[in-house]
């Protein structure tokens, strides 16, 4: 990630400026994108959450399209764009696929000419994980959700990151990986070249169909697109205490958490530390059993003080909370920060996706892990 000083305001306000200067935070996912506009002080501004905005799939411009159309509605549902975008003092973009310097260059560059604050941090969004499930500022964050990736940051600054591009890069994990191998056990079970499994039924069930055959058909017809797979993570979580074969598929998962993490950890010497690695993403936030415990077990063969936590905070509070770090805010706007936005993100899950503009009020502050 990179700061890019942009001119305008400081980002180091004198005398009673410093509650009013605006930040921007967004996180933007595989599946959504969550932006905030907050104060100095830690006061919500505005919440809105919108579709997925990855450049990996979207590619730079259409990625830039989404986000700009969320911080025009943010700051519309603020009453702040009447007389044209106000000055953000600082913004903190962090978004899924952003896996190489040159990609986080290439949109810092964008919204640097879109001038949207005066000073920018691009980078890939397991940095919000980190920040928003501990606040050492440093760790281990694992997150798994329709994808999977890794970032290990070390006390000094140093990072230890992953490409994250799926098979080429020796990646496995997520939510579209294991439907996918759900599918593929499904396959192997109807025609014999597997164990039998209960995803021979229920995989095709799921989608209205009777057989595996016929979703592999439907999809290679591109009657179904082909990420509607990563549906299928929720079943094979809730299967796998009684059937062998998504066993295997969580014990797999597991395993490559704890090798991520060990991989992280070693690269940045921290193996031997006090250290917090944080789980994150909707796989890893299930809270099923068998897939923490074997994950905890694995990591106590690789060091005696790790300490691992499930994120209880969305991605979001860690983007707005860097955002704050990078303009010097206190202890106290940080925890109003992540009181404020933790309850307007759940306000926002069930309901039409999108929080009011303005808060309903301080909620009790929310657990890191």
């Amino acid at each position: 990630m990179n700061a890019t000083a942009l001119g305008g305001a400081s980002a180091t306000a004198t005398g009673g400026g410093l509650d009013e200067r605006l930040v921007l935070a967004v996180d933007g996912g595989n599946s959504k994108t969550d932006l905030a506009l907050a104060r100095a002080s830690g006061r919500l501004v505005s919440f809105v959450r919108g579709p997925l905005s990855s450049p990996h799939h979207l590619g730079v411009d259409g990625s830039l399209e989404v986000l700009d159309g969320l911080l025009d509605e943010a700051l519309s549902r603020a009453g702040l764009g009447s007389r044209g975008r106000p000055g953000i003092a600082f913004a903190e973009v962090l978004l899924a696929g952003l896996d190489f310097p040159a990609e986080e260059a290439s949109l810092r560059d964008v919204i640097e000419r879109r001038g949207w604050a005066s000073r920018i941090e691009v980078g890939n969004d397991t940095f919000a994980l980190l920040r928003a499930g501990t606040e050492r500022g440093w760790g281990v964050a694992v997150v798994c959700g329709a994808g999977f990736n890794c970032v290990g940051v070390g006390p000094d600054g140093r990072h230890a990151r992953f490409a994250a591009l799926g098979p080429t890069t020796g990646d496995w994990g997520g939510g579209y990986d294991i439907g996918l191998a759900a599918l593929s056990a499904a396959a192997r079970s109807q025609d014999g070249r597997g164990p039998r499994t209960v995803l021979e039924h229920e995989v095709p069930a799921h989608f209205g169909l009777d057989t595996p055959l016929e979703l592999a058909e439907a999809l290679h017809l591109k009657k179904l697109p082909m990420q509607r797979l990563v549906e299928l993570s929720p079943m094979v979580l809730a299967r796998a205490a009684d059937d062998p074969v998504c066993a295997a598929l969580v014990d797999r998962l597991a395993a490559e958490v704890v090798a991520s993490t060990r991989a992280a950890l070693t690269r940045l010497d921290l193996a031997d530390e006090p250290v917090d690695v944080v789980l994150g993403g909707g796989v890893l936030r299930s809270g099923n059993g068998q897939l923490l415990a074997k994950i905890g077990a694995g990591l106590v063969g690789i060091g005696s003080k790790i300490d691992l936590r499930v994120c209880a905070a969305p991605p979001i509070v860690g983007a707005a909370l860097l955002a704050l770090d990078n303009i010097g805010a206190g202890s106290e706007a940080r925890e109003r920060l992540r009181a404020e936005l933790s309850e307007a993100a759940e306000a926002a899950v069930g309901g039409d996706g999108r929080a009011p503009a303005t808060p309903r009020g301080t909620a009790k502050r929310k657990s890191h892990g």
